[in-house]
């Protein structure tokens, strides 16, 4: 049987499949990038024409109250939480990745007197690494590891914090959340997770875990849009000793009291800073409840047979490339890497023909599986154009070869 044929079958019996009408999608793309910018939400036009034509144009200033703007980061991050195994008390949709990142770091070296060490790995996402790099005239000492099963033998008493990401961003490979928390605590460290590349695609258990601290990203597998609100993590056993660097105005236990003091807000609402984008929110606040409709598990069972079925129909087509994702389902986010020495090309190649990818410097051809709105019959075919692509050595083009600043 042809992938082609399987795909038909597979598609029919998918229960997920209803869901792919719930996006916009272009005719005739293939949308394999998923994981860096989630599809548009059909119900997203209109929620933010509401937002802008009727709150802001008409409600004005009074829909900070009448419209829930005020509450509407708590709202969001409440809405958040149960995808990551959190309480809806412990979540806040504000700022971006780059940002909260910031404040916890901060937060979790003034937790931890004396300790001036956090623990990362070489190849973590860029904005986690800068992010330690732009604290360290405060005192703060980075240290990498990069085999990852010398990071626990590497917990000792400087580390105040371990800093990882669940899903890494370039192969897709999992750390495990609950092994490493627990080795980190028993070292008398603090932990914090990046799940930019698991929220809304991967099951997470943040307090089943016993996690402390987590951000993310809101414009990939939750579909909030380019440029997103992202959201910040604190689990509520530490709220009480939280201090965030960035004392603005939002994040204040009276804002509107016009004090020229600070006094954090209690909880979570205290990693808010300035003031909330509310077109951003409301974009999000769509693609979030989407995305919990849909189930994170039910999503998560879809994607792995996606994966697997897609290295299926490579191999129907003998096409041979070194995958760098884990080769167990299990083992790897919603995506797969392969490594090529022209995967720049390659991925142009595919794009022209409508099979949307990405590449990752220096030679990594990325292809995310967000189980919302790809089907089975889009990764036969998107198999079947890899194949042409390489028997045929279109990379070869040069229009293909050419870099561009942004793919």
């Amino acid at each position: 049987m042809t992938p082609e044929a399987r795909a038909a079958e597979f598609d029919a019996a998918d229960p997920l499949a209803e869901y792919r009408a719930r996006f916009t999608l272009p005719d005739g793309v293939i949308y394999l990038d998923g994981n860096s910018l989630g599809a548009l939400p059909r119900s997203t036009p209109a929620a933010m024409a509401k937002v802008v034509e009727r709150d802001w144009g008409e409600g004005l200033i009074r829909s900070w109250n009448s419209a829930g703007w005020f509450d509407a980061a708590a709202r969001v991050g409440a809405k958040i939480a149960p995808l990551i195994g959190a309480a809806p008390n412990e979540v806040i949709a504000c700022d971006s990745t780059s940002v909260n990142l910031f404040k916890l770091i901060a937060a979790a070296l003034a937790m931890r007197p004396g300790r001036k060490v956090v623990l990362s790995e070489p190849g973590n996402f860029p904005t986690d690494l800068y992010m330690i790099a732009g604290l360290e005239a405060q005192g703060l000492a980075a240290r990498r590891v990069a085999e990852r099963d010398r990071l626990i033998a590497a917990l000792d008493g400087d580390v105040a914090l371990l800093m990882l990401t669940h899903a890494h961003y370039k192969t897709g490979a999992l750390h495990d959340i609950a092994a490493l928390t627990r080795a980190a605590h028993e070292a008398g460290a603090l932990v914090l997770w990046d799940l930019s590349h698991s929220t809304g695609a991967l099951p997470v258990d943040l307090n089943g875990a016993g996690a402390d601290f987590a951000v993310g990203c809101g414009y990939k597998y939750l579909c909030g849009g380019p440029g997103a609100p992202a959201f910040a993590f604190v689990a509520e056993s530490h709220h009480a000793d939280l201090q965030q660097p960035l004392t603005g105005w939002f994040g204040h236990a009276a804002p509107f009291a016009f004090s020229d003091d600070y006094e954090g807000a209690p909880g979570i609402d205290r990693l808010q800073c300035g003031t909330p984008p509310i077109l951003g929110l409301a974009a999000l606040e769509v693609g979030v409840d989407l995305i919990a409709e849909i189930g994170v598990d039910r999503l998560y069972g879809k994607s792995q047979a996606l994966s697997e079925f897609f290295l299926e129909s490579l191999m129907a087509h003998d096409v041979v490339l070194e995958l760098v994702s884990p080769p167990r389902a299990d083992e790897r986010g919603s995506q797969l890497s392969f490594r090529h020495p022209e995967a720049y090309a390659i991925c142009q190649a595919l794009i022209a023909r409508g099979v949307i990818g990405d590449f990752r410097a220096p030679d990594i051809l990325r292809l995310g599986f967000a189980p919302a709105y790809l089907s089975f019959a889009d990764m036969a075919a998107a198999a079947r154009h890899l194949a042409d692509v390489l028997a045929r050595d279109e990379w070869q083009r040069p229009e293909f070869r050419e870099r561009a600043a942004v793919t």
